[in-house]
């Protein structure tokens, strides 16, 4: 079925029912409410960075996964597509479809001409290389290029701005043709209260498609080619094969991944600023793909999804939802275990993050794809081994 494999159409459906209920399958799981906020796993606004981070990665797994070769630089691609979104609403109109196709553009472009000079190079160097080049571009983009992307105060749309296909009754919001992205509708269905947001199930559709295209590549002559670089690129040139142009393809494609999800982001919020140029965004995507599986199909859009839980849920519980949680408890026990949680949570969401990161590479080098792939062979032996001692007739 639409090309693939029995294995692959499986984990493609599997990866649909979870992005198109999402909203359904983790508005289930609350973990702190403080202040009359509720925050849950199901909340709009996170699941669609979910989404979103989860196109990012999928990307980067292509030139990581499947090459070898580690950027530290592809959160600059991240920043052009979301500036280049900002300025077609600024130019045109505030219609996504327009800013999208852009990002994916001046994304792509901008990966030709830092991938022909930084693939000169591999190993740490292509590394160090394409840090650099994220580096710069950040500077330029927070110190430089001021008047195209206004420096510390980022990059947003204003009333006098020209939006030349702005009509009279055009949503001064973005929108998909009409139907505007931060629109929210609610059904109440037993009891429970699901949250609906067109701006989700944009970037969901593009995830399914993005994640469609990546099992392709994989599956290709291209991604066995990539496969054979990341194993001896030496021999590969030693047999004649010129492995630049894929080299080039594949990081080409990488970057307009995340050119696409900084169209999407800046969709989400029509601000853009240059931290999501700076290295450290870069390296987050990385833990990213390490923490979920690189070179495996769904392990990026694992990774993504737990790193945003983290940041978003996790750095937001304080000690008084603590108390709230422990409140059975006794005084002494509550207090215990307040003290014990408090450096993992909060501003010290970075912590439970470091430890679970190593945690996975010391006993799932392969990230949490390995992880699923031994508990079900553990459930496979274990029933095969059932089914074998049924088997044996008793000993007379």
């Amino acid at each position: 079925m639409l090309g693939l494999n029995s294995r692959d159409f499986k984990l493609f459906i599997i990866v649909c029912i979870m992005a198109l209920a999402a909203p359904i399958l983790l508005n289930p799981f609350p973990t702190a409410s403080a202040m009359g906020e509720s925050f849950n796993a199901g909340y709009p606004a996170l699941m669609q960075r979910f989404v979103i981070f989860g196109i990012l990665v999928i990307g980067f797994n292509i030139l990581f996964g499947l090459t070898g070769y580690l950027s530290f630089g592809h959160a600059a691609f991240l920043g052009v597509g979301s500036y280049a979104a900002v300025w077609m609403f600024k130019l045109l109109s505030y219609n996504v479809v327009p800013a999208i196709i852009l990002s994916v553009i001046v994304a792509g472009l901008f990966s030709v001409v830092i991938g022909y000079v930084s693939l000169r190079r591999s190993g740490i160097y292509f590394s160090i290389l394409t840090l650099a080049f994220a580096q710069m571009s950040y500077q330029l983009a927070y110190s430089v290029f001021t008047p195209l992307t206004n420096g510390e105060t980022g990059l947003q749309v204003y009333n006098d701005d020209p939006q030349i296909l702005m009509g009279e009754n055009s949503p001064t919001v973005p929108h998909f043709f009409g139907l505007e992205m931060n629109a929210q509708s609610v059904v109440d269905v037993a009891g429970w209260s699901f949250t609906f947001q067109n701006g989700y199930y944009l970037s969901a559709v593009f995830l399914i498609l993005a994640f469609y295209l990546s099992i392709r590549i994989f599956r290709s002559p291209m991604g066995l080619m990539l496969r054979a670089i990341k194993s001896n690129q030496t021999r590969m040139s030693y047999t004649g094969i010129n492995t630049k142009p894929y080299m080039l393809a594949a990081f080409v494609i990488s970057g307009m991944y995340a050119g696409l999800a900084g169209g999407l982001l800046a969709a989400m919020d029509p601000l853009t600023g240059a931290e999501r140029m700076f290295w450290t965004a870069s390296g987050e995507i990385v833990v990213m793909a390490i923490l979920g599986g690189v070179g495996t199909l769904i392990g990026p859009v694992l990774g993504a999804g737990i790193i945003k839980y983290l940041e978003n849920i996790v750095s937001k519980i304080n000690d008084g939802i603590l108390h709230n949680w422990f409140a059975f408890m006794p005084d002494w026990l509550d207090n215990a275990l307040v003290t014990i949680i408090h450096p993992f949570i909060g501003k010290g969401w970075h912590l439970t993050l470091g430890l679970l990161f190593m945690a996975v590479v010391i006993f799932l080098p392969g990230g949490l794809v390995q992880g699923g792939q031994k508990l079900g062979g553990l459930f496979r032996r274990k029933k095969t081994d059932d089914a074998a001692d049924g088997a044996k007739t008793p000993a007379e």
